[in-house]
């Protein structure tokens, strides 16, 4: 029997059906953004004419204005934007700490009514859509009306005292390293003077911008490698010690490298299905054990894998992630004046791995003389999470490296010994999404641990990257990644790229369960995935809802938990 059809037409998204402020810039405030130092070089005539450089700016940019105190961007949080200066001045605080008491920014939509409400709604169709028609007409645009901040304030003299602060006046740039890159900032940054005005450009603006504009692209891989390096370093734990002198001239020394590529998840996705086991075979070679030791590499983005040579193959003995290092043994051997000192391990990239490799002689000069006394004559060269990765069973580690899953952050974890197919955690998920259940309770398993088809909340969610509207994202205070249905154009970049085929694509119904039809009559479709119950005051329903304990979300990487919870 066909599916039933509304015969109400609605719209599709489109690319700047939400402009990033309330309204659009209006054109005076175009062109003045566009005559900043950053766009002075930018070639209007290099952008598509479906994707005009001044539409950018109006769509994806918007004013905002902070008084002496307030915070613009707080460390810590994850950042989907850069700011340029326009008029008066800020304040970077790199080593700031929370107990400035800036308010975090509070877990959005989370209410008792909602929740109850939730509980005593009639049932709706599956993934029901209010229904609406938008104006085609003219919109009206905004000018220099700002956004107000909404982070608090802290005490500007009394910061500047207890922390290093850097100041920006107009046409400065800062921002630009969590834009690029969607991880959290690594500065606090407060407004230094009443009626500071600052343009902000959400990060597909800045994505495209980028693409079509090889001196913006220029201009701001500059900032990114000048200002990234050392906030990097200063972020790695073995590093924390150093003053800002020797960071500088680490930073001047060491080299920026990128292993691996970025368009790893397609293969992968055909890897998996065929022999995972053979993936490591593929992955980039970053050190080959018994290689001359040629500085520490610190991990600055994404995964790599510690093997090491058995019989005529490689056996993972750990993996790494950000902030870990290798090396760091054999260089402290050589330090101790050890002769013939070599890679007693192999690095390789996993999917796609940035690497900062800090020169051995300033490794010598000014970390190991701050850190605490290594054990000698190792035998392996593995990370700081030595101790757990030891307790680790072998096969178990290979599977979650093999197939990946070290990526996930908030991973739906289930003990096989305990589940027994009750389906109480789906009927909950669907409880908590009107109808509408956001996992598979299947997917690999290895003894009785089983990953299941929902979205881990990925350490590198590589499903952002294609997004044309910036529908999928993470949230800035929590960096959970959720999907904003009212920008979503059903183009399926995400759900491709997603690795894990934890995002779907759905067709939307009305309120009689009907399929909507746009103008051509074609059925609507939309990205759908966890969103870690967002909206809901206890958390994931789907773990809250687990009679036996079988269902946790976890930090893949948080080996002591997740093992001693398989028991």
């Amino acid at each position: 029997m066909a599916e039933p059809v509304s015969e109400l037409v609605e719209e599709r998204n489109r690319r700047w059906d939400e402009p990033f402020g309330d309204e659009p810039l209006d054109g005076k405030t175009v062109a003045r953004i566009l005559s900043l130092p950053s766009f002075a070089n930018v070639d209007p005539a290099e952008f598509q004419a479906w994707l005009p450089l001044d539409k950018i700016i109006a769509n994806d940019g918007r004013l905002r204005k902070f008084q002496r105190g307030e915070v613009i961007i707080r460390k810590g949080d994850y950042g989907n934007s850069l700011f340029i200066v326009l008029e008066g001045g800020v304040l970077t605080l790199p080593s700031i700490e929370s107990e400035t008491g800036a308010a975090r920014t509070p877990k959005r939509g989370v209410s008792w009514w909602r929740s109850i409400a939730q509980l005593l709604a009639r049932a709706k169709p599956p993934e029901f859509r209010p229904t609406r028609r938008r104006q085609r007409g003219r919109r009206p645009v905004a000018s220099e009306s700002a956004v107000p901040s909404g982070l608090g304030k802290i005490e500007i003299d009394d910061s500047k005292q207890r922390f290093s602060a850097v100041a920006l006046r107009a046409t400065e740039v800062f921002g630009e390293l969590a834009a690029l890159t969607g991880r959290q900032r690594t500065a606090t940054v407060v407004a230094a003077e009443n009626d500071t005005l600052l343009f902000e450009l959400r990060w597909q603006g800045v994505r495209d911008i980028r693409t079509w504009s090889t001196a913006f692209r220029q201009r701001i891989d500059q900032l990114y490698r000048e200002r990234g390096l050392v906030g990097r370093l200063r972020e790695s734990p073995i590093l924390r010690h150093l003053d800002a002198q020797a960071l500088d001239e680490i930073a001047r020394e060491s080299l920026f490298e990128t292993y691996g590529n970025t368009d790893w998840t397609h293969r992968f996705k055909k890897e998996r299905q065929s022999d995972v086991s053979r993936v490591i075979e593929q992955e980039t070679v970053i050190s080959e054990q018994g290689a001359h030791v040629d500085g520490l590499l610190l991990i600055s983005r994404g995964f790599a894998r510690v093997t090491e040579h058995v019989d005529y193959g490689e056996q993972a003995i750990d993996h790494l992630s950000v902030n870990d290092v290798f090396g760091l043994d054999e260089i402290a051997s050589i330090a101790a004046g050890d002769a013939g000192v070599v890679l007693k391990a192999s690095l390789r990239a996993i999917g796609y791995v940035d690497i900062i490799r800090i020169p051995t002689k300033l490794v010598c000069k000014y970390v190991l003389p701050g850190l605490p006394a290594r054990p000698r004559n190792n035998k392996k060269a593995v990370s700081r999470r030595e101790p757990v990765a030891l307790k680790m069973q072998q096969e178990m580690m290979d599977f979650l490296v093999d197939h990946r899953f070290i990526n996930g952050e908030k991973a739906m974890a289930i003990n096989l010994d305990r589940c027994v197919g009750c389906d109480d955690c789906v009927k909950a998920c669907a409880t908590a999404h009107d109808n509408n259940p956001r996992f598979r309770r299947h997917g690999f398993s290895h003894h009785n641990l089983m990953v299941a088809n929902a979205c881990m909340h990925c350490t590198d969610p590589v499903c952002l990257i294609g997004c044309p509207t910036g529908a999928i994202h993470r949230e800035e205070g929590t960096g959970t990644v959720v999907i904003n249905d009212g920008t979503c154009v059903g183009c399926a970049t995400c759900a491709n790229a997603c690795p894990y085929d934890n995002i779907q694509m759905v067709d939307i119904r009305d309120k009689s369960g009907a399929f909507l039809l746009d103008s051509e009559g074609l059925t609507i479709s939309r990205a759908t995935k966890c969103d870690l119950c967002a909206d809901q005051l206890t958390g994931p329903a789907c773990a809250q809802a687990c009679p036996h304990d079988a269902l946790i979300r976890v930090d893949i990487r948080d080996s002591r938990k997740l093992l001693a919870w398989l028991g």
